[in-house]
């Protein structure tokens, strides 16, 4: 999305990705369709409390809602403050508390397009192997898991894993509007079919398993956000974790 672009226009594109018609979207915001419908068409200016109410009822994520607001002539409302930034240093800190309890297990924090922020030592069983050219600043997770010459490799149910990742990036791709989200999943859809099989509704996370040094892990996958975030920054972080789906996997991690 571009700021040069109709605050109605971006709202109405918005509203589309939602699924959402006008009737749908004023009921939801308690105001009337014709009030929507002038919005869309620029014959409204929003304020910004109106900018603010409209995209909270379309889950317009934080960086997007400054878009919306700079192209109704209103300043941003949300700050984006950088991870190393001496205003982030309690933030930062409460992250790296939070990848590290996770010790023994594997844990991490990534950016909104999967970029490596922060890791514990126990990640680098993940890198064993992988071609040095995924491990470049930023290292990309999703290139790094679902790319040929990476942790895909070693990836024993690596169609599960794909069936269940490659859909997440897509939606996550056309829900924040993010080119470079789209480029990647374009990227690593191309490896290969992705199995659209519906998962097992008892399963409640994804479960990976991996080969390493003559040994097969099995971890069960999770992701924590900081959903009521009012930074930008924070907001598009996310801590995954890796926890042992079985005896052996929790032995190895306890030895090493």
């Amino acid at each position: 999305m571009s700021e040069d672009r109709p605050v109605g226009e971006l709202l109405r594109e918005w509203r589309r990705r939602r699924k959402l018609s006008q009737l749908d979207l004023a009921i939801q915001a308690d105001v009337s369709p014709r009030h929507v419908s002038f919005v869309e068409t620029g014959r409204t200016i929003p304020s910004s409390a109106m900018v603010l109410h409209l995209a909270e009822q379309l889950g317009v994520p934080l960086r997007e809602r400054n878009r919306l607001l700079v192209a109704a002539g209103h300043a941003p409302a949300y700050r984006q403050t950088p991870l190393d930034d001496p205003d982030m240093t309690r933030v930062r800190a409460a992250l790296e508390q939070f990848v590290r309890a996770h010790t023994p297990y594997p844990a991490l924090a990534v950016d909104r397009r999967w970029n490596l922020l922060l890791a514990n030592d126990s990640f680098m069983a993940f890198l064993a192997g992988v071609d040095p050219k995924l491990l470049g600043t930023p290292i990309n997770l999703m290139r790094l898991g679902l790319h040929p010459d990476g942790l895909a490799s070693r990836i024993i149910n690596l169609q599960q894993v794909r069936g269940y990742l490659l859909p997440r990036l897509a939606r996550q791709a056309a829900a924040s509007g993010d080119p470079e989200l789209h480029q990647l999943y374009d990227e690593l859809v191309a490896f290969g079919p992705v199995d659209n099989t519906p998962p097992d509704p008892a399963d409640i996370a994804l479960t990976i398993r991996i080969r390493h040094r003559g040994t097969d892990l099995t971890f069960l996958n999770a992701i924590t956000t900081f959903g009521t975030a009012f930074d930008i920054t924070l907001e598009e972080i996310a801590i995954e974790t890796y926890l042992p789906a079985d005896a052996t996997t929790m032995n190895y991690f306890r030895r090493t």
